[in-house]
């Protein structure tokens, strides 16, 4: 008998984008080309337009621009902070594919519960 996989239980579409606004968001090369697809660019200029490149205690990543944001501060640079949504869903890099890495999101539970207890369904908890 086919295994059935595991129900996602949660729901991005209520969320005000907390992974969006992770200081490091790593861009590896086929993303990058996807990127350059998706906006008609040469791998070269995607890499300037969208990417920077983090280097810290041995670490070297090249990593997604952001953009201020009202909630967190800072935000990937396609993140609408309007609407609240990704703008380059189709085409946004691997780790965002597979965030959060499983059936549910610590961050989505957390926020339902402050919205259920604040009784206030549009409530975002502060920094």
């Amino acid at each position: 008998m086919p295994k059935t996989p595991a129900k996602i239980t949660y729901d991005c579409s209520k969320c005000p984008g907390y992974c969006c606004s992770y200081p490091r968001i790593e861009v590896e090369d086929r993303d990058l080309a996807r990127l350059a697809r998706h906006f008609g660019l040469t791998i070269e200029q995607a890499e300037r337009k969208f990417t920077r490149r983090y280097r810290a205690d041995g670490v070297d990543e090249r990593i997604l621009r952001h953009h201020k944001d009202h909630i967190y501060g800072s935000i990937c640079r396609f993140f609408d902070t309007d609407e609240r949504r990704c703008t380059i869903y189709a085409a946004r890099p691997g780790v965002c594919r597979d965030y959060p890495n499983g059936r549910k999101c610590g961050y989505y539970n957390f926020i339902r519960f402050e919205r259920k207890h604040q009784h206030d369904p549009d409530f975002i908890p502060s920094a």
